[in-house]
């Protein structure tokens, strides 16, 4: 089944008929500040705080690099989403082989658990500093968070906008409060932001960094979260998007490199500066805070700007997950059962690392959750940099040459840094480690497959050109019978197509009860997470393909004598067919089914029994 990104919010927010240009800016805001959050959740906590702690304000031009980065790429995601109305994930589907593609998804989705891990130790850690609750409990306490982002996709794109952004408020007046209680030297602030690598443990502490800012899952969200919009599609609208989307993206970032610098300053001026080198630990940083800056509220702002930090991230990093499930593979899975498998996957590595090696490990997790974070950037940086470079996807709208050049320039710093701190690790292990033979045999070669993949993905693109793929069923593959006497007098039926092998089955029962006589109007409901949130308002590569597939079937069966109409819903399919069933004046519904049952309802979801439950007029269900 074809899916828009997003598609149960996609196009839902309207950008159109606003009579003020203030009015316009305002609608455009807001995808943005859900990717803001990324870049301010407890990995970069800890990041920031060791930096600071360690090599006092030498690391700001680190967060400020970082942040320059990110503006640069998220801009760049945006532009992919608006223009192609494909999220990352989707075009390197369309890019890369299915092999590769895999390959891609898997380290995808361990950039996703190891944000998610972040995100859970952080809230664990906020709970236990704010509430004494003990930190393998609050782990646990963390999976309750799972329905929190169902109950706001539900209320629509701008009321989870309006969450985060409330959430943000909060981090940002807490780090507001804690730089008047730290009071920092200034001349030192300003002498930070010039280059300095220390030492070798300044490089880990700087990639850290730079994973925890330049998030991979934040470019699949953001070329996602944009197609929320629904504006005109000519060259001044889209030349529009792009610009309000940029603006977007520099207020909610520079927000974000706020924060972060606040955390790295804040350890520098009480933890550095007091000779405390060795803070690496979130909740270390806590307890000293009030002996060090005599105040009792300043450990209350930070742990409560911590659970902020921690809520707001997890909610993103869900949805993330979500559009490179659905990107990637082209599977859709209902949203609950995904939130789950997303947050066991760091709750199990973090009990485990609490249980074995104690609570005092938390901080080292952290940064290492930002490491690997940083060495998947590669993968997502060099397909989105070749994709919003190539004139016919982009459709004019590609970046220019001196935006290549430092996009390029960007990513062979991160993989360069990337190469440095690997090559270093493995000369460590294999000089250090008694078992040096088996490391040959295991890591060596597994390095070097990756790194042998990141030149594939880099040269790929200037050899062979992509072709424009619709994964879903042509409706030229059909073999219909094209009955046409009718058995039963019904004189206006409903049939629902997927643009799958069940359409085949519904389509010939259909015609073999009404005939030539009988109106048929056709339904598809388009159910990506834009779709769900904006309904008619969505505007995304899946429901123009949709549309298009169609009209197809229109053309197609009229051509053959029918009598056709077609009705193109938005949202879950459970919800959207009754609606538009019980809005028209039917005789009878037609559904194909492809006929899961058991663990593949829980998984896939259970529409023929919701529509049931919904219409009023017979349904007949045709397994595929």
């Amino acid at each position: 089944m074809s899916s828009k990104s997003l598609e149960e919010v996609h196009e839902s927010i309207s950008t159109q008929n606003k009579t003020s240009g203030f009015k316009k800016i305002l609608a455009f805001l807001g995808p943005a500040y859900l990717i803001s959050v990324g870049y301010m959740d407890p990995g970069n906590w800890a990041t920031d705080i060791a930096g600071g702690s360690q090599f006092g304000y030498s690391l700001l031009w680190v967060l400020l690099m970082s942040n320059i980065m990110a503006l640069l790429l998220q801009s760049l995601s945006a532009r992919l989403g608006i223009v192609t109305q494909l999220d990352l994930a989707q075009a390197s589907r369309e890019t890369y082989s299915k092999g590769i593609n895999y390959i891609l998804y898997f380290l995808a989705e361990i950039a996703i658990a190891a944000c998610d891990l972040a995100e859970v130790l952080g809230m664990a850690i906020g709970l236990n500093l704010l509430f004494d609750i003990p930190l393998l409990h609050g782990v646990f306490i963390t999976v309750l968070d799972t329905f929190l982002l169902l109950f706001l996709i539900n209320k629509g794109m701008r009321k989870m906008e309006a969450f985060i952004i409330a959430l943000v408020a909060i981090i940002g007046f807490s780090f507001v409060f804690e730089m008047i209680f730290a009071q920092p030297e200034l001349p030192k602030v300003f002498a930070g932001l010039i280059p300095s690598i220390p030492n070798e443990n300044a490089l880990y502490i700087a990639i850290g960094i730079i994973g925890a800012t330049v998030m991979p899952h934040n470019l699949y969200l953001h070329s996602s979260l944009v197609q929320t919009r629904k504006f005109d599609r000519n060259i001044s609208g889209v030349r529009q998007a792009i610009k309000y989307n940029f603006l977007d993206s520099v207020i909610a970032l520079n927000l974000a490199f706020f924060v972060n610098a606040a955390i790295l300053i804040l350890a520098a001026a009480t933890f550095y500066k007091n000779g405390m080198f060795e803070i690496a630990e979130i909740q270390d940083a806590h307890r000293f805070l009030e002996p060090l800056l005599g105040t009792k509220f300043a450990p209350i702002l930070f742990a409560v700007a911590l659970i902020a930090a921690g809520q707001s991230s997890t909610v993103t990093g869900t949805l993330a997950g979500q559009i490179i499930m659905e990107g990637y593979l082209n599977l859709r899975i209902r949203p609950w059962v995904r939130r789950i498998m997303t947050r066991l996957l760091a709750i199990v590595p973090a009990v485990v690392t609490i249980s074995v090696f104690g609570e005092g490990v938390t901080g080292k997790l952290l940064i290492l959750s930002q490491v690997i974070l940083s060495l998947q950037l590669g993968f997502a940086i060099i397909p989105l940099i070749h994709f919003v470079s190539d004139k016919t996807r982009m459709k004019g709208f590609h970046i220019n040459k001196p935006t290549q050049i430092a996009a390029w320039a960007i990513a062979l710093v991160i993989v360069g840094l990337n190469a440095r701190l690997v090559y270093g690790e493995l000369r460590d292990w294999l000089s250090s480690s008694p078992n040096a033979t088996l490391l040959w045999f295991t890591v060596v070669p597994i390095t070097v497959f990756f790194a042998l993949l990141l030149l594939y993905i880099v040269i790929r693109p200037f050899v062979v050109k992509p072709k424009e793929h619709i994964y879903n069923h042509s409706p030229h593959n059909l073999k219909l019978e094209f009955n046409q006497s009718a058995g039963l007098k019904a004189q206006k039926i409903a049939v629902t197509v997927d643009f799958s092998s069940a359409d085949e089955g519904a389509l010939n029962h259909a015609f073999s009860i009404g005939g030539n006589q009988a109106h048929y109007t056709l339904i598809h409901v388009v159910e990506t997470v834009g779709a769900m949130m904006y309904g008619e308002q969505t505007v995304d590569h899946e429901t123009s393909v949709d549309e298009k597939l169609l009209a197809e079937y229109d053309i197609m069966l009229t051509e053959k004598g029918y009598d056709i109409e077609t009705r193109l819903g938005y949202g879950e399919p459970g919800k959207g067919i009754p609606k538009i069933v019980n809005e028209g004046d039917f005789d009878m519904l037609v559904m194909g089914t492809h006929g899961h049952s058991g663990l593949k309802d829980l998984i896939f979801g259970t529409t023929v029994d919701k529509v049931r439950h919904g219409i009023s007029i017979p349904l007949m269900i045709v397994r595929d």
